[in-house]
Order: C-alpha cells, then structure tokens, then sequence
C-alpha cells in the first residue's frame, strides 16, 4: 500500500504526534536499511503497512507519515549484517520496539520468533532465524501528549523534610477493600482519595515507585506459573506500562499516569521513580531480539572485548548498557528529561547505579553519565538517588557519589540490624550510623541528607519477617531456596515463623518499634517499605520478585493497627521537631551564645562516653543529648522558633538497665515522650529530675523532650 510520506525530521527521536501526522526517528548507527510498520491491532499476524524510511541525519532515519493519529499501531524491521561475532544481529525478520516508545500496547507472548536465531540450532546464536515476530510483540503507541495539569506545582519538598514510601504500583492496593475494585493495583488507585489520604495521614512526602517503565516477564518465569513482579526488566525507557492500567485502552496508561501525578501533588506528595538504566529485558546472546539488539547491538550494550558476540554482565542479567556511548547517553537523558517535563515526577532511584558509572571497567565517579546530569538545567534539579553498588569488581560505592546524589546507606541497614539482635557492632558506628554517616559523606561536602537510610527494602525481609525468621525460605520461587541473600542480619527472637508464644510475640512487636523508632529519629532521610507499618509478612521469602500474588501484597484487611498507629506517630514526632533531621553535621561543640554542644553521648551511669568506650563491640546501652537549641529558624510572622532538646535512651542489651540521666548542665527536668516497650509514644506526663535514674527494658528506647533549663 503506498503512502505519501515526507523526508521528516531526526528529533525529537521516537513517533511525535503534530496534529496532522506523525514524525518518525530512530537512531541506528550500523544500520543498512529501516522500514518503519503499520498496524491497525496489536492482534494482526503481520503489519498492515510497510514503509521504507529513506533518510537518515547523524545515524538517525526518520520519516513524516501525514494523517496518523493518536493509538496508531506501529514498530521497526532494521536490515544490516548479522554477524553476532563482531557485535552485530539484524534481523529484518523481528519486528522491533522503539526505544523511544512513549507507550506500549500490551505484553509479549513468548515464541521462538522472538529471538534472532533459531532455538535448538547446534550453531546456538551464530544461527539465522527467518521466523516473523510481528503476531508476538507488543507494538509501539503513537500518543496524545496533551494533558491539563490545571496548575501543578511540584512539592518541592527539600530532602531534610522527606520521608520516603518505597511502594509496587499493583501490590500498593491490589487488596484494599476500600479502593474500587476495577481500578485496584494501577495508577488510578494510587492517586485515589483513599490512597493518598492514608499516605498523608501517615506522613509520607513522597512516593517512591517500584518500575513502571514498561517491562518484560521471563520467559524462564512465565513457564513456571509466576512472572516478574518486582519489574526490574525494562524495554521501554519512555512507556508507562499498560499492566498497571485500569483502562486497558491503547496510550491511555499515559493519561492515568500524569493524573496519579496530579493527585498526589495536590496533596504535597512527590512521586519518584525507581528506574532501571543498566540493562534490558533482551538477556545474554541467547536473550530474545525485542528492540535494541536489533536496532544495533554495538551502539547499546557492553560487548567483551576479547569476543564482540558476548556481553559484559555487570548487572547479573546477561547484559549491561553502554552508558559511554553518546547514542545509550542521549537515550538515558532524553528519557529521564521525558519524565520530569511530560510525566512531572519528581525525582528517580537509580537501580544498580555504579553500572552507569562505569567507565571502562572501574568505576568512575566523575565519568560521563555524571558531567551530563550535573550540567543539565533540568535533571539536576530534582531528587537523585542511587543504589550506589552492581554486582562487578568494586561495584560497592556506598558513600562515594558525587555531591548532588543521596544513595541508599547500605551501611546504615546493616548496622541497625547488627545492633538489635544483638551481634558484634561497635557503638562508633551506630553513632555514625544515628547521626547521618558522616564518615562516608562529610569529607565530600555533602549533608546528612545524602544518606536515604533504611531497614528493610522490596529486596529482602519485611519488617515483620526480619523479626521473625533467621533464615530465608524462597521455596515457593521454584529455586530450591538457592536465590535471595542467605546472610540478613535477622533475628527471629527465639522461634522460626509464626507462633503462639506470647512472650515471643511480644518482644517481636517490639523490636519492630526499635527498627521504626531508630530510623524516624536518625539524620538523613528516612525510607519505610510500604506495608512494615502494618506488619506486612511474606512468609519468610526474601527474594519475592516473581511473587505476584498475596505473598507479595499488602493484606489491608488483617492490617497492624497498632504498629500503624505507632508509626504514624513516630513519623510526625520527627516533621514536628527539626532537631531530628537537621540540614548540617553535628559538631559536637559548645554552640556560640548557648555553652551546651549540640550533640552528647553517655554511658548508663550518666558521665560522658569515654573515647575508648566506641570501640568495644559488647557495649550495647547508650544515651544521646540532642540540643534543640542549635535549631532555630523563623515562624509564619518572623518570630524566632526554637526547638525541644532531648535525651534518647539505646538499651539493646537483654536485661532492663539503670540509666542515670545527665546532669542539671543538660536539663532540670524531663518528660518521658516515647517508650518501645511500653508501646507509647507522645501519651504520657511521666517525669524525671536531672541526674536521676531510669529503668529502660531490655531491647527498648526511650525518648525524654526536656521540659526545664
């Protein structure tokens, strides 16, 4: 069928709707040939039109095609050597996914026509698969861009006041019986009143998302009965996934995406991505050809450099993308552009982020991929997080990103573990730990706010499971228990999984308060798993990423009220006094005008900590002076505000302990304001004289506001 069609033009890249037709680009460096494909359903066997792209600018073909609309159907066939040896596999045979997709029309059926060679051939990859695609890949969406943000303004909430709700768009709200039905476990239910009326009572400032770019489910998966819930498998770094969607309606998941946007915005909520850069869903050299490989392999992905028909794997997936490369560079910051202006999130985590930073082999902190963000007017401007490690040779970079990043403090996570269960830990560290890390980003001229500090995360135990197993138990991920990590720091208190024991029970509750009290009240920026308020189980599995079913959603009807209760609490205890997130180090020196250091630590009897004390890895009590006094900021009418001090008791030892409180220097008078133990926290007038003794419980906190100078 022949077409007039037009020169086009090489940017923007991807199908860009003008409102007469659709402008077409694509960037192919080694490619020989391009034809761009039509379809009118994404069931057709075979595409309705076929059109050969003619022009190409700086390695990009492009193509104008007058009368398209909005939902159009399409995808790519790129003609070139097939020559995997030497880093190249066209194959016009496979239709493509345009990277530069902004939706995606359904999923992938797999079939042997999805890989560039034929299946069982003794030549493996070095084989030629003459097998069409087209019936088996989803297609690319042409969209509508349009979209009335009636006024959005972005939050902006700076990181010294965020709390971070680390949230899987389905299992959010797939149970919630409060929640229509029809729209549980998509966009449209996050932004529901419901959602986000829970999400502000409990003190969330941002949401952070689980992926959403669209994603690929295993084939390895799909044949045993799970699938790739956890989603760390993109194909499309542009497309809202359609799963997510609750209308179902090709390029509609675009529209329900920017309105969760707007409704969570409305409510002072930011929305940050959890984006995955470092690879593709197209595996190893025996991975299927959905889009990059055969839009040019050598222009996307680290290929050794021994052999160029294998991958460098930094991200234990088969492949890793080549951030060094202009065209990968552009694509990564074209998408992450597209998010911030079109989408208006607010911030991305990034997934494995030291595989960005690779230069060569090591890697490198001033490398390309962070010149370019630090120079963008745009992308340096909202929230950066990374997951500052990859699974290659000194992938672990905790606490040596760049000034401008915060990272998730993997130090931090391991360190609280140790601490209350009681393993060997130097107190020195949980003092680092507490007060922001300094040790691992004050050198750097970074904030206590680089550090994202966390107990648990969507890799690993629940709260509820950290407490309550010592070992893993993945069975049901049809592993024989072999994934997950088998060293997790965890304490099951004296029995493995549920139990009748009350005693057991009880001290289980209140470990999870400690977690829960320690991380809202330490420096940095505090990050709380969707569902550990609420004493969210997975049964023991540590590794639920293909757990999508009830072992991986949160059971709203058989909710923790309690636990939620508490933290809620906890979470406004620490918006409310800013002595518990403040913007720069602790000195540990007299404040000018006041005379009391802003920070100091004790021992039980109620004299100062002795230097040598920090070291030893069998003290496990210790309490800290916070002085209010070295916050001072200014009210609605100019009036000077002047914050509480306090004094937070640390007993992890598993005998209750006598703690004499400082002296009339640090306060005459306190009042008890938060007790793990006793399961209170801003309920009760118990108070205490300067220098006198308090019980603190085995394994507990107490939080003292001091009432009298």
């Amino acid at each position: 069928m022949n077409l007039n069609v037009y020169p086009g033009s090489p940017y923007p890249l991807g199908a860009t709707w003008d409102g007469n037709g659709v402008n077409f680009a694509l960037y192919a460096e080694n490619a020989e040939g391009v034809e761009l494909c039509l379809f009118k359903s994404n069931d057709n066997q075979a595409e309705d039109i076929r059109i050969e792209v003619r022009e190409r600018s700086h390695h990009v073909w492009h193509v104008y095609v007058p009368d398209l609309k909005p939902g159009q159907l399409y995808g790519y066939r790129v003609h070139g050597p097939y020559d995997p040896e030497n880093g190249h596999r066209f194959n016009p045979n496979k239709l493509l996914i345009d990277p530069y997709a902004k939706a995606v029309a359904g999923a992938i059926q797999w079939h042997d026509a999805l890989f560039g060679y034929e299946l069982g051939h003794p030549d493996a990859d070095l084989s030629f698969s003459t097998l069409d695609s087209a019936p088996y890949i989803p297609k690319s969406v042409v969209i509508d861009p349009s979209f009335d943000w009636e006024g959005d303004r972005r939050p902006g909430t700076p990181y010294h006041k965020t709390v971070i709700y680390e949230a899987h768009v389905k299992g959010f709200t797939k149970l919630h019986p409060d929640i229509p039905e029809e729209i549980r476990g998509t966009y449209a239910a996050i932004g529901h009143p419901v959602a986000i009326q829970y999400l502000h009572d409990l003190g969330i400032t941002a949401i952070e998302l689980m992926p959403v770019h669209h994603f690929v489910m295993d084939s390895y998966l799909v044949d045993k009965g799970l699938s790739n819930y956890w989603g760390y498998n993109s194909i499309g770094f542009f497309a809202p996934d359609v799963r997510y969607s609750g209308s179902g309606v090709n390029g509609e998941q675009v529209t329900e995406f920017k309105q969760m946007v707007k409704n969570l915005h409305q409510a002072g909520i930011e929305v940050i991505l959890d984006v995955v850069y470092n690879h593709t869903a197209e595996g190893n050299q025996l991975g299927p050809t959905l889009s990059f490989k055969g839009i040019d392999n050598a222009s996307y992905y680290r290929l050794s450099e021994e052999n160029n028909r294998y991958y460098k794997d930094y991200t234990g997936t088969g492949n890793t993308l080549n951030a060094r490369l202009p065209g990968v560079l552009r694509l990564i910051m074209d998408s992450l552009r597209y998010w911030i202006t079109e989408m208006r999130v607010d911030g991305f985590r990034f997934d494995l982020a030291s595989t960005l930073a690779r230069e060569l082999h090591e890697v490198d902190r001033l490398g390309s991929f962070f010149d370019i963000i630090h120079q963008d007017p745009i992308i340096s401007q909202v929230k950066l997080i990374a997951e500052p490690w990859d699974i290659g040779e000194g992938g672990y970079q905790v606490g040596k990103f760049p000034p401008g990043w915060a990272e998730w403090n993997g130090k931090y996570r391991d360190c609280l573990r140790d601490y209350w269960r009681g393993a060997d830990s130097m107190l020195g560290e949980f003092a680092e730990r507490f007060t922001g890390s300094s040790d691992l980003y004050k050198d750097d001229y970074r904030r206590p706010t680089a550090s994202i500090n966390f107990i648990t995360a969507h890799d690993g135990f629940t709260l509820n499971d950290l407490v309550s197993y010592n070992e893993k138990h993945n069975e049901d991920n049809g592993e024989d228990n072999n994934d997950g990590d088998s060293h997790n720091r965890s304490w099951n208190c004296g029995v493995e999984g549920p139990t009748s024991d009350e005693t057991i029970n009880s001290l289980r509750e209140k470990q999870k308060r400690n977690f829960l009290t320690s991380l809202f009240l330490s420096q940095g920026v505090p990050m709380l798993v969707a569902g550990d308020e609420i004493s969210r189980t997975q049964g023991g599995n540590n590794n639920a990423y293909c757990q999508d079913n009830e072992v991986s959603w949160l059971n709203w009807p058989e909710a923790d009220l309690d636990l939620l209760n508490f933290t809620r609490k906890v979470i406004h205890l620490r918006k409310k006094h800013p002595v518990f997130r403040r913007r720069r180090w602790f000195t540990g020196q007299p404040i000018k005008g006041i005379g009391l250091e802003d920070i100091a630590w004790f021992v039980p009897e109620g004299q100062e900590m002795p230097d040598e004390n920090w070291n030893h890895d069998f003290a496990k009590s210790l309490g800290v002076f916070l002085n209010g006094n070295a916050i001072r900021s200014k009210g609605p009418k100019g009036e000077q505000i002047i914050d509480d001090s306090f004094y937070i008791i640390f007993n992890a030892h598993y005998e209750p302990l006598n703690f004499v409180l400082p002296g009339e220097r640090y306060g005459k008078e306190w009042v008890k304001m938060l007790d793990t133990h006793e399961n209170f926290v801003e309920e009760k007038g118990e108070h205490f004289a300067a220098a006198q003794s308090i019980v603190v419980e085995s394994r507990s906190i107490v939080l003292l506001k001091k009432t009298k100078n």
